[in-house]
């Protein structure tokens, strides 16, 4: 499915994660949309206004495994279980990050993070459902911003590993 509002990122290169992967030589898609500050699900907000599958919409999530960051990028319509993300990580407990820490590691704002070009590289864990899928789509960095990508290239350019990581 490839939604009418689509670039390469040769024509928009804005953010760090773009500027990043265009860095790595990895092509993606770039697809603008209303960003909703009020939407309740920003992920399921921007696969609605995309016409996107929610199961292939991933969201980025910081969270922390026993103390220390990481990110955590799952399909937008599902929920992260902790006790998963501590073992994907090799810890013994997980908790969501608070927002302004979020923001301030990755130099991101909440709605707008991405797992591409954050500020201070942590580990990483894409959800392992959705990386035989041909194309997933990851917020660009900005909000109203996702960009489409391979698994294979969202997992190499941020040297993520597949996890199970759902609740």
């Amino acid at each position: 499915m490839t939604p009418a509002k689509a670039n390469t990122t040769k024509a928009l290169a804005s953010t760090p994660g773009l500027r990043e992967l265009a860095r790595l030589g990895i092509e993606v898609s770039l697809h603008p949309y209303d960003y909703d500050p009020a939407a309740d699900a920003v992920g399921l907000a921007a696969a609605q206004a995309l016409g996107l599958d929610p199961a292939f919409t991933l969201k980025t999530l910081m969270v922390e495994v026993d103390g220390l960051p990481a990110c955590c990028v799952i399909p937008s319509n599902r929920q992260l279980s902790m006790k998963r993300v501590a073992a994907a990580f090799g810890g013994k407990s997980a908790a969501m990050m608070l927002p302004a820490k979020a923001e301030r590691l990755t130099g991101y704002r909440v709605g707008g993070i991405s797992p591409f070009g954050q500020k201070k590289a942590v580990p990483t864990a894409i959800e392992a459902s959705v990386c035989a899928a041909p194309k997933v789509w990851i917020n660009a960095g900005a909000r109203g911003l996702l960009l489409g990508i391979t698994p294979t290239d969202a997992l190499r350019s941020v040297k993520a590993r597949p996890a199970e990581l759902l609740a």
